[in-house]
């Protein structure tokens, strides 16, 4: 997203504000910034600039923002959290940032396992989808892992109040091993961007998102096979897994699944453009 002429308007418009309440409440300051977000490129400005506004605690702090957001961070790195199924999950720079398609896949976990009490979100990332579990689940036994410190600091953060654990490692190298034959419901939001379309993402992505959250390889399931071979050793009978893939690599998806031994289906969301396959052992 380019640098805009109106972001320059808009900090010498912050001289006017005397105090974050002001500015907050300034239908003009609300004005610039929207126009400035516009400029850059940005489809949902209005919505932007209220959490931009809401955000910032003084003048020159909102103007920093903007900046940023203008020169294309990824809004929720801006503001420091983005929204899933009702939470507020905190985000850093370097880490995922969660999708609203894969909110999909936790409802996927939700029906397939409405009583699960052990869970596994592995490819953790930012820990949305084990936070979303737990919030949905009530007391459960929560645990996560991400080979990228930094995700893992994040998820942390996130997973805290859920009692969540949180391990650093390549997948399942990284979780204890008296979970092997106990996992009820197993999310592993893995990365399933063929290698040679990576460039082709949007900056958003391409720029300030881990390569590691990113790309899967030749064809793009490389994670998910790694997955789906090891995954019924840790399964409790019953217990499931999930993954989210893409429309072209369903089939390869679910074929996947069932030569590690599971029972395989595809779950569809057209209007998130959400793919999950699910395996059940």
């Amino acid at each position: 997203m380019p640098a805009s002429p109106s972001s320059g308007d808009f900090a010498a418009s912050r001289e006017a504000a005397s105090s974050s309440r002001d500015f907050a409440a300034s239908p003009s300051t609300r004005t610039s910034v929207i126009a400035a977000l516009r400029a850059a490129g940005c489809v949902f400005a209005e919505d932007e600039a209220d959490l931009l506004l809401d955000a910032a605690r003084t003048a020159d702090e909102l103007a920093a923002l903007v900046d940023r957001r203008v020169a294309g961070l990824p809004l929720e790195l801006v503001v420091g959290w983005a929204e899933f199924r009702g939470l507020r999950v905190t985000v850093e720079p370097g880490v995922f940032v969660p999708r609203r398609r894969t909110e999909f896949l936790v409802e996927q976990a939700l029906a397939q396992a409405p009583g699960a009490r052990v869970v596994v979100d592995l490819c953790c990332g930012s820990g949305a989808v084990g936070a979303a579990l737990a919030d949905a689940l009530g007391p459960v036994e929560l645990h996560a892992a991400d080979i990228d410190p930094a995700a893992v600091r994040c998820a942390r953060r996130n997973l805290a109040a859920a009692g969540g654990r949180v391990y650093t490692g390549d997948l399942f190298d990284a979780l204890p091993g008296t979970l092997r034959g106990r996992v009820d419901i197993l999310a592993a939001n893995v990365p399933y961007v063929p290698t040679g379309e990576v460039g082709l993402l949007p900056a958003e992505a391409r720029d300030h998102e881990p390569l590691t959250a990113l790309d899967g390889g030749a064809d793009g399931l490389d994670i998910a096979r790694r997955v789906a071979a090891e995954a019924p050793r840790w399964l409790a009978p019953g217990g499931c897994l999930l993954t989210e893939t893409s429309e072209r690599q369903a089939p390869a998806a679910v074929e996947a699944f069932t030569r590690a031994g599971l029972t395989a289906r595809l779950a569809v969301c057209e209007e998130r453009y959400a793919q999950v396959v699910i395996g059940v052992a």
